[in-house]
């Protein structure tokens, strides 16, 4: 990236690199700016204050190796007054699973968002971008709940994001979740195939619900163990809709213990009683293809406090 200051009152003009060539605008500007708040940035491309070859531009735009991209001056007081603190950084790091010279893949803790927004400073990826202020890029390949657990990729450069999006999207990617049901069932594996849609409620909560006008979703669960009350699935996701694997479960009266949004009341008191004080949802695997003989593979170890609700209910394994 190359990088001059206009003359009139530190305005900085931004040449795009070939590691920057089709990043979309918005993701580029977040990247440069780090620790300026998303709100100034989409607030100041709104007024035209942010121009791509001297051009007005949407944040969805494409930028091109060459582009020449002009921002405003940043007041510090546009700056977040605190970075991540340490003690966050540290989690985040050691939760670390894979990593080699284009991809990692962290643990992601619940509780923790992969992105700030919406009242939260940071989330993952700011928080891997104040650990590591030299990466030259590291950017979200796609996204988990903040409430649950487990394998998120991060990019470490821009083929590689393309490479897992593209696999993304033709379904290459095997991504498996661990799930406790509440309820019991005999059956070893089923398949709900329900289209969703996204609805708001009155207050700005987001929902989603059941829809014949929705998008397509599929979702494939199969027992793994059979505890009074409940019931340890494995879930492979199909299609990758907003709480698909939530509201699936719920809508074969089987919600996902500890859902306050879409579960029982009742059964999760009882999990609470037993410790349990999150969603039980847990990103436990990603595979895809390599090469016609190999295949990559990570795990990412189920959390203490979900193991040890486990051991709690196999005390009464059915």
């Amino acid at each position: 990236m190359a990088e001059r200051s206009a003359a009139n009152g530190g305005v900085r003009l931004l040449t795009v690199d070939e590691g920057s060539d089709g990043q979309r605008l918005d993701n580029y500007l977040i990247g440069q700016l780090k620790g300026v708040p998303k709100s100034w940035i989409y607030r100041v491309m709104r007024r035209g204050e942010i121009r791509v070859n001297k051009g007005r531009c949407k944040p969805d735009r494409r930028i091109r190796q060459g582009d020449i991209v002009r921002i405003p001056p940043v007041r510090l007081a546009q700056r977040q007054s605190e970075g991540p603190a340490p003690g966050l950084i540290e989690r985040v790091e050691s939760a670390i699973v894979y990593e080699d010279d284009g991809l990692l893949i962290v643990n992601k803790p619940s509780g923790v968002a992969v992105h700030g927004g919406s009242g939260l400073s940071h989330g993952v990826i700011e928080i891997l971008r104040a650990a590591r202020p030299n990466a030259p890029f590291l950017e979200l390949a796609h996204r988990l709940d903040r409430d649950t657990s487990g394998c998120l990729m991060v990019a470490k450069t821009r083929p590689v994001l393309r490479d897992l999006q593209d696999r993304q999207r033709a379904g290459a990617i095997d991504k498996r979740y661990l799930a406790l049901l509440v309820g019991s069932t005999r059956k070893g594996a089923w398949r709900v195939d329900q289209p969703l849609r996204k609805n708001t409620l009155k207050g700005g909560e987001r929902v989603v619900r059941v829809d014949p006008e929705g998008k397509a979703a599929i979702t494939d669960f199969e027992v793994i163990r059979r505890f009074r009350g409940f019931t340890l699935v494995s879930a492979k996701l199909g299609t990758g809709r907003t709480h698909q694997i939530r509201v699936h479960a719920a809508a074969v009266q089987m919600p996902l213990a500890g859902d306050a949004k879409y579960g029982d009341e009742a059964a999760n008191r009882t999990a609470r009683g037993l410790g349990l004080k999150r969603l039980f949802l847990h990103a436990a695997s990603l595979s895809w293809a390599v090469g016609t003989r190999q295949s990559f593979s990570v795990e990412a170890p189920l959390p203490e406090e979900l193991q040890s609700l486990l051991d709690q209910l196999a005390e009464h394994e059915a």
